[in-house]
């Protein structure tokens, strides 16, 4: 098959007004192939979206599962930010935060859902965040259950307070998680302090399973680095559609 066909794109670049804000977002919306509003797609919610599209390579992934492994079509949703105000907004202890996540379910979604052909049940729609942007996508599903049941977690920042939100949780028997870890990610710099990601992901781990949670848990050998990350989004993004 010819390469090229993986790499056609429709990409709509939106600006999604926001009151808890108080400014707009930059979203991209990818398109599949075909895509037709008579149809209904599932759809992936991606933080750091411009990171997900150009280092990820989140849409040629997409393609070449259409393509070759006969995947359900997605609307992929790329949610940007703005770098000097990501720890504010991702951080379940930053100024911005709960902003953000209101913004991200009462307005993003529905917005997305008024000009896009997307399936509105919680398990058509797939979180997905590497590091802080797995610590928010969970810390969203876990406070609007209702709208969100998967969670793609390339490398999350599950630390103390993450873990303490789950420990209040009773059954997380709806909730479906996929979490990678690099077993080279002992001694993440973060601005927040170093911390041990594979420690952190592994006691993550051990409060799911005890609750129930549906998990694909992966410990590979890898970086904290989109060059890792990269290469197992495929198999990942696989799993939920």
């Amino acid at each position: 098959m010819d390469d090229s066909i993986y790499y056609k794109r429709t990409v709509v670049k939106e600006l999604v007004p926001s009151q808890a804000l108080g400014t707009e977002r930059p979203v991209r919306v990818f398109l599949p192939p075909g895509y037709q509003e008579l149809m209904s797609y599932p759809v992936i919610y991606c933080q750091d979206g411009e990171q997900f599209f150009n280092f990820g390579r989140i849409v040629t992934h997409m393609n070449r599962l259409i393509f070759d492994e006969d995947v359900h079509p997605a609307i992929i949703v790329g949610v940007d930010v703005d770098t000097a105000t990501r720890t504010s907004e991702y951080a379940p202890e930053g100024s911005r935060f709960d902003a953000y996540c209101r913004f991200f379910a009462e307005e993003l979604l529905p917005y997305i859902e008024s000009k896009y052909s997307v399936r509105t049940e919680p398990t058509e729609r797939i979180l997905a965040g590497d590091s802080l942007g797995g610590t928010v996508s969970l810390h969203l599903a876990l406070d609007y259950r209702s709208l969100f049941s998967n969670v793609l977690s390339l490398s999350g920042a599950f630390l103390q307070s993450t873990r303490d939100r789950l420990a209040r949780e009773e059954d997380l028997s709806w909730l479906h998680l996929y979490m990678l870890i690099g077993l080279d990610e002992q001694e993440v710099r973060t601005e927040r302090g170093t911390f041990d990601f594979v420690e952190a992901n592994r006691r993550t781990k051990e409060l799911l399973a005890a609750r129930n949670c549906r998990l694909t848990y992966e410990e590979k050998p890898g970086k904290h680095l989109w060059g890792f990350w990269q290469n197992e989004l495929p198999a990942a993004m696989k799993l939920f559609l």
